[in-house]
């Protein structure tokens, strides 16, 4: 509250200073939360995409699969699933987005070759292979779909404490600071009134004063001329 504050020029040079580093950091999260925002739509964008070829690559699979299991049978499928001696692995890192920590992940031994799959290749079909296929592609849209979502998600989170901390700057902080600004101000003003005020009124007092004291020394003056005369 501005009743709080106690009005002198120290304080409202204080105040002052704070407006001013207040002002200078609600524009900078300003134009930090714009940058989020406009590389939170890149991202989001990028997000659908992946959503649209998850979908596909999950019906095509699901196609292949179940072609596979139709033609060859489960135990076949089983079979070729149970060959596989090279498991896809994983590995994560990060890179930074305008001070968000966003994860980068890569993968290796996704996709393979006939020969990597660890099946024998006489001894299962094409329709086995294009369901491995199908379900490595798969995969790697999996891992691609968990970075884009994961960074989409912190994105945003940084997004809404941004747009926090500026609305806490425009709507709470800085009209209260210039709230308090200009009720110092307007009790200095007073103040300067009134110190102005008594100053001329002790102006005024001293001529008043000065001036019956040049009044009595002149009527002194002339009482001892008369008397002289007499």
């Amino acid at each position: 509250m501005a009743n709080d504050v106690k009005p002198t020029r120290k304080n409202l040079m204080a105040i002052e200073d704070r407006i001013e580093l207040s002002e200078r950091g609600h524009d900078t999260l300003e134009q930090k939360r714009d940058g989020l925002i406009m590389e939170f739509m890149d991202i989001l964008d990028q997000a659908r995409d992946v959503r649209e070829n998850l979908e596909e690559n999950y019906d095509e699979a699901q196609k292949k699969i179940n072609m596979a299991r139709a033609m060859e049978g489960d135990v076949a499928v089983r079979g070729a699933a149970a060959a596989l001696k090279e498991h896809p692995e994983i590995t994560t890192e990060s890179r930074n987005i305008m001070g968000v920590v966003v994860p980068e992940i890569e993968s290796s031994k996704v996709q393979k070759s006939l020969d990597e799959r660890g099946y024998g290749v006489l001894g299962t079909s094409a329709r086995i292979d294009e369901a491995a296929e199908a379900y490595e592609e798969l995969l790697e849209t999996i891992i691609l779909a968990a970075e884009v979502e994961t960074a989409m998600k912190k994105m945003l989170t940084e997004i809404e404490t941004t747009k926090r901390r500026v609305n806490a700057l425009e709507f709470k902080l800085l009209p209260e600071l210039k709230e308090n600004q200009e009720y110092i101000e307007q009790k200095l003003e007073e103040q300067e009134r009134e110190e102005i005020f008594r100053m001329k009124k002790i102006k005024d007092k001293k001529e008043k004063e000065e001036k019956e004291a040049r009044q009595e020394e002149a009527e002194e003056a002339e009482a001892d001329v008369v008397a002289a005369a007499d």
